[in-house]
C-alpha cells in the first residue's frame, strides 16, 4: 500500500520547526526524522498524519558532543552514529554494544536515538538506556522548552509526556565514570526482530564489591524503567559473570539471546 496524501514541509531552523508543529499539530502534523517507524505505519495506512515536518534540514541537530559532563544527542542523531564509541571510556563502549541489537543496518542508518525515545515502542533498545542511565530529554515547542527525567517521560507504550506541539530536540546522557562496568541482555525469536524482553545492568566496584547498582528493564512491560530499589551492595563480580556465561551458554543454542558483558 501507498501513504494517504499529506502535505510536506521542510524546515531549515529550529524556530521554524517548533513554529510550524504548532500551526500543524491540530490537524494531525507529525515530525519526521529517521522515519524507521513512523513511514511503514503511514504505507499502511494505520497512521493517516496530514502533514509531515521534516527535520532532517534543521542546523544543530545532528550535534552529537560532550559538554558539562554529559553527552548531547541531537535529534538528528542515527544509531549508526554510535557503532563506533562516540565517547571515550564506559559510555561510549556501552553505546556501542547497544547500538548493534537495534534492527538491523540499514534502520540503523536512518532511524535517529531521540525519534527512538519519542516513538516509545517499549522494545526499543535506547528506552532501556535513557531510563537506567536517568538521562534528561529536552522538549522544545513555541512555549519554550522542557527539560524531563527520563523516569517521567514514558506513559505506556507509544506515550510519553511530551504534548502534541512539542518536539524532542535533545538526549543528555550522563558520562558514566572511569571502572564502571556494564552488561546488556536481549532475547528475541531471531537477530534484528524486535526484543521480547531486555536488561541493561551498570555497576562500580569498591572493594571487590558491587556498589551503585542500576538495573533496567524493557520489552518485557508497557514501558522501560530502571529498577527502583536495587541492593546496595552484591557479591564480587567475577562469581555473577561465570553465573551469567553459563546461562548464555545453555540458551545459545536457540539463537535468540544477544548479551553484551564489559571486562
Amino acid at each position: 500500500m501507498k501513504p494517504a496524501p499529506f502535505a510536506y514541509h521542510r524546515p531549515a531552523t529550529i524556530v521554524d520547526a517548533v513554529r510550524l508543529l504548532a500551526e500543524l499539530a491540530p490537524q494531525d502534523g507529525r515530525v519526521l526524522a529517521g522515519g524507521q517507524s513512523l513511514v511503514p505505519i503511514m504505507a499502511f495506512r494505520l497512521a493517516r498524519p496530514a502533514h509531515l515536518i521534516d527535520i532532517n534540514a534543521v542546523a544543530g541537530l545532528d550535534r552529537l558532543v560532550v559538554r558539562d559532563g554529559v553527552l548531547r544527542i541531537g535529534a538528528r542523531v542515527r544509531h549508526a552514529g554510535f557503532h563506533r564509541p562516540v565517547v571515550d571510556g564506559p559510555l561510549g563502549a556501552m553505546l556501542a554494544q547497544v547500538v548493534r541489537h537495534i534492527a538491523h543496518y540499514p534502520i540503523r542508518l536512518r532511524g535517529t536515538f531521540c525519534g527512538s525515545l519519542a516513538h516509545a515502542d517499549p522494545a526499543a533498545e535506547w528506552g532501556v538506556v535513557a531510563a537506567t542511565l536517568d538521562a534528561e530529554l529536552v522538549a522544545v515547542g513555541v512555549r519554550g522548552e522542557r527539560r524531563l527525567a527520563a523516569c517521567d517521560f514514558f506513559r505506556g507504550a507509544m506515550e510519553t509526556v511530551l504534548a502534541p506541539d512539542e518536539l524532542l530536540a535533545e538526549a543528555l546522557l550522563p558520562i558514566l565514570p572511569e571502572g564502571t562496568r556494564f552488561g546488556f541482555a536481549e532475547f528475541s525469536r531471531r537477530a534484528g526482530d524486535y526484543a521480547m524482553a531486555m536488561a541493561l545492568a551498570v555497576l562500580r566496584l569498591e572493594g571487590g564489591a558491587i556498589t551503585t547498582p542500576r538495573i533496567g528493564l524493557g520489552a518485557a512491560e508497557p514501558d522501560a524503567r530502571r529498577c527502583s530499589a536495587p541492593r546496595p551492595k552484591l557479591p564480587p563480580p567475577r562469581s555473577i559473570r561465570w553465573r551469567i556465561r553459563r546461562r548464555a551458554r545453555n540458551t545459545a543454542a536457540s539463537s535468540s539471546v544477544r548479551w553484551s558483558i564489559a571486562p
